[in-house]
């Protein structure tokens, strides 16, 4: 089991959410398969796509831009494919717009 965390322009979370669901992976077309996607608002440091973006945060004392957390838990073989899905989607032109990291869980247990 994986779970993949991506950090994300706010104004890309729509079209992240629709590839990742639209995905092969995910069941394709709305399919149903279930995933555990969650999506968190984060004050984060990712380069302002324009003015709008740029938020001065007086608890941290400094620039901060409102982004999303994606929290996503899938079995191993689904992860590259679910990967490449949310970096198409996320793209915004910059050299580096967000993060992705996928890291291996030892246990995921469904809760009945």
């Amino acid at each position: 089991m994986k779970e993949i965390k991506a950090y994300i322009h706010k104004s890309r979370i729509a079209d992240v959410i629709a590839a990742l669901k639209d995905s092969p992976a995910w069941g394709g077309e709305r399919g149903d398969r279930r995933h555990n996607l969650a999506a968190y608002v984060v004050k984060g440091s990712l380069l302002p796509l324009d003015n709008d973006e740029r938020h001065y945060s007086m608890d941290l004392g400094d620039e901060v831009v409102n982004e999303y957390k994606l929290e996503l838990l899938c079995e191993d073989a689904e992860a590259d494919a679910l990967v490449d899905a949310l970096l198409g989607a996320a793209r915004t032109g910059q050299s580096v717009a967000g993060w992705v990291t996928v890291a291996e869980l030892s246990r995921a247990v469904p809760i009945r």
